[in-house]
């Protein structure tokens, strides 16, 4: 889950001296943030904020932003237009490709009196009928939609028409919430499902946690299995390649299953991500802990002198006779003659 941290804030203030209380851009885009927090105790002069393409599911924790002149939450989680009433100086506010369904939430805008543009394309409901009547109705104050300008006649036609449009909105709300409640339910049904089958896949492999120790409930192996567990270095390698080849298949399988646009489906897949690249890492380490196989005898049948433990070793010769060699191991000396 990516969070924001002071860290990461004074990183992208680089252009202020990574000073951060008196920042007035800041530019947190793409890096998979899921909620909104710390910006207004830390950076309370901001007034321009880019929070674009993350995973960002509630507009929260921004009320002390009173210099807030443009907030951009593109491509978000959002559901819900809310908690702006205390950005004073907010005169643009970009929300396209969210997931807001509740049209009516508009009106808490009615306080931003300097809103001037508003961005709600690629959201549920866009799509609704009389959708930009009612914006349009809503917000007095409001003076381009969409990128497109609102004309006078098209407000005085908006108001005439309000009572008729507003029922409307609510009609296909509820529509859109009964459809909605669906979509999670079995968004829940599959990660439930998702989360057995992980489970049921660790359970077959005794010892997934890599820990030493013995299951009461499992078999006794037989002697192959338990030769297993002392593998040349060219089975390691092989039960590296099949492991590789498994979450391949995974992945794939993954990929090409159909899925709704939904904010569990892009959290979902925000997890896959991360599961793949730490499985891979984990993955490439075993590989790098894997050892060469150890070479005794050479081809020509000479046999080699292999220090494994690295041991000091110091001749001294005494005559025809005797021949003496001190062996240091492990600070033990050795005396062999």
């Amino acid at each position: 889950m990516g969070r924001i941290t002071e860290d990461l804030i004074r990183r992208n203030a680089e252009h202020n001296e990574c000073v951060i209380f008196s920042l007035e851009e800041l530019s947190l885009h793409q890096q998979e943030i899921e909620k909104l927090e710390h910006i207004d105790k830390w950076c309370r002069d901001l007034k321009i904020l880019y929070l674009q393409n993350n995973l960002i599911g509630k507009i929260e924790n921004v009320s002390k932003l009173k210099k807030l002149e443009y907030l951009n939450l593109a491509l978000n989680n959002i559901e819900k237009i809310e908690n702006l009433e205390g950005c004073e100086g907010l005169a643009k506010l970009d929300l396209t490709v969210n997931f807001i369904g509740e049209l009516s939430s508009v009106k808490t805008l009615q306080c931003n009196i300097h809103l001037k543009e508003l961005f709600l394309m690629g959201n549920p409901c866009a799509d609704f009928d009389g959708y930009r009547e009612f914006v349009v109705a809503s917000l007095p104050q409001l003076k381009w939609l969409d990128g497109k300008e609102i004309e006078r006649s098209e407000r005085i036609q908006a108001l005439q028409n309000y009572p008729v449009v507003e029922q409307q909105v609510r009609e296909q709300e509820k529509a859109y919430c009964l459809r909605r409640a669906k979509d999670k339910e079995e968004a829940q049904r599959k990660l439930e499902e998702q989360q057995d089958k992980e489970d049921r896949r660790r359970r077959r492999d005794p010892g997934f946690d890599g820990r030493w120790y013995t299951d009461i409930h499992t078999a006794a192996p037989s002697s192959s299995e338990t030769i297993d567990h002392f593998q040349a270095p060219e089975t390691q390698e092989e039960e590296y390649n099949k492991k590789k080849l498994n979450e391949s298949e995974d992945d794939l399988e993954f990929w090409n299953k159909p899925s709704l646009y939904t904010p569990e489906s892009r959290l979902e897949t925000l997890r896959h991500v991360e599961k793949q690249r730490k499985d891979q890492e984990k993955l490439s380490e075993k590989k790098k802990n894997v050892k060469p196989a150890r070479t005794l005898i050479t081809e020509d049948g000479k046999a080699l002198n292999v220090n494994e433990p690295k041991c000091v070793r110091t001749g001294q010769d005494l005559g025809r006779r005797h021949w003496w060699v001190v062996v240091t191991m492990a600070s033990v000396t050795g005396l062999l003659c």
